[in-house]
């Protein structure tokens, strides 16, 4: 299944918003800096959807606010 993701990094408080199935805005407080924004985002989305972090993977928007994930039932 592939999962949508508006980031905002480096915010006050995390807070996840799911906009419909696949798609979520999130804001976290990890900086985008050495990818602790990006891993941050993987395991929200993991305990959203109730795999494990290993199933979850960024395909697509790496640098960007904007990702496509990628996630293993």
């Amino acid at each position: 299944m592939y999962i949508k993701v508006r980031v905002v990094a480096g915010s006050k408080k995390e807070t996840v918003t799911k906009l419909s199935d696949t798609s979520y805005a999130l804001s976290v407080t990890e900086p985008a800096l050495q990818n602790r924004a990006n891993k941050r985002v993987v395991e929200i989305l993991a305990l959203q959807c109730g795999v494990p972090v290993s199933k979850v993977r960024i395909i697509n928007g790496h640098h960007s606010p904007s990702k496509m994930l990628s996630v293993d039932n």
